[in-house]
């Protein structure tokens, strides 16, 4: 008589979208996975089906925080994360119980990349202007004068944050005969790009293109509020693929009807899903897309398997690939 190999250990996946690979990977290292089947995900199934499990693989972005801990129970041994930011984890609580935290940072810098150029150029060159104009019937042949842009050509591109997204834009962006590269963060890294560190007030003072690619954190919450943007150029094209609380919208809005900015290329706002009736949308020098930085299939099974190898390493007693802490 065969005898049945028990799982060695289990682990709560709390999306059922996770992909197939990463389950897979799991399952053949001898975990079963507990699979939440909501969407949106049910934080009450989730605490219902989390007790006695050794790790937690979390896809979404509700709070993870001490309630699905103490869900969890005291043999829970590991969890990741599937996101490279981690402002709804409370890992000051993580860190007090001694539980290891995991997430995906480094994956995500081509796709958000990619984007951003992708929004530097759509939001300089007003696509989403131009797609009203047409729209409206208002598409001006006569005029020479009309929706004028800003080229990265001669640009000052500034960013707030030069890790690895900020440092992947810059590599896109060489050959594009950029004037120069300037950011600001707390140290100075070495790059090869030539990007100049500056002060704060400096790269609102310089940037043509002012790129956000930074973590929300407490010290960059609502960091371009009202003064910022009064000192930015008239001239200036703001991207924003950070975090949207980095930025005080109602600020921003303002800048873009007063013409203190000209345009805006935003992946992440507050909050978000962003309402239908919001003050963004109405602005035809906004380009507002719905959070699609790593919306790519190579990009979201890389960080699926980071994910699942965090998870592994904690379960087997190594550190994990990519700790929170």
């Amino acid at each position: 008589m065969s005898s049945v190999t028990r799982p060695l250990h289990k682990v709560l996946v709390s999306h059922p979208s996770v992909p197939k690979a990463a389950l897979d990977l799991l399952q053949q290292r001898g975990c079963e996975t507990i699979v939440c089947e909501s969407v949106p995900p049910s934080r009450a199934e989730i605490i219902r089906k989390v007790p006695g499990v050794d790790a937690i693989f979390w896809a979404h972005y509700q709070p993870l925080n001490g309630e699905i801990l103490d869900a969890a129970g005291k043999q829970l041994k590991a969890v990741s994360t599937m996101s490279s930011g981690l402002d709804y984890a409370d890992i000051a609580e993580f860190k007090r119980r001694q539980v290891p935290l995991g997430h995906t940072p480094g994956i995500v810098k081509n796709s958000v990349a990619d984007l951003a150029v992708g929004l530097m150029i759509s939001a300089g060159r007003h696509f989403h202007a131009g797609r009203k104009e047409i729209e409206n019937s208002l598409w001006r042949t006569e005029q020479i004068i009309w929706l004028m842009g800003q080229e990265v050509r001669g640009s000052v591109v500034g960013f707030l944050g030069f890790g690895g997204v900020g440092q992947a834009i810059a590599k896109r962006l060489q050959g594009w005969d950029a004037a120069k590269f300037i950011y600001h963060t707390r140290t100075q890294r070495e790059n090869p790009y030539g990007a100049v560190h500056v002060s704060f007030a400096e790269l609102l003072r310089e940037s043509d293109f002012l790129v956000v690619a930074c973590p929300l954190t407490p010290e960059t919450r609502e960091k371009f509020n009202a003064d910022a943007f009064k000192a930015m150029k008239p001239n200036c094209v703001f991207v924003n693929v950070g975090r949207g609380g980095i930025v005080d919208q109602p600020a921003l809005v303002n800048a873009l009807k007063t013409g203190e900015i000209a345009a805006a290329g935003l992946d992440v706002m507050t909050p978000e899903p962003l309402p239908a009736n919001d003050p963004l949308l109405q602005l035809p020098n906004c380009v507002v897309i719905p959070h699609l930085g790593t919306q790519t299939m190579q990009t979201t099974i890389e960080m699926s398997l980071t994910a699942a190898n965090n998870i592994l390493n904690a379960l087997e007693g190594k550190p994990m690939i990519c700790p929170a802490y």
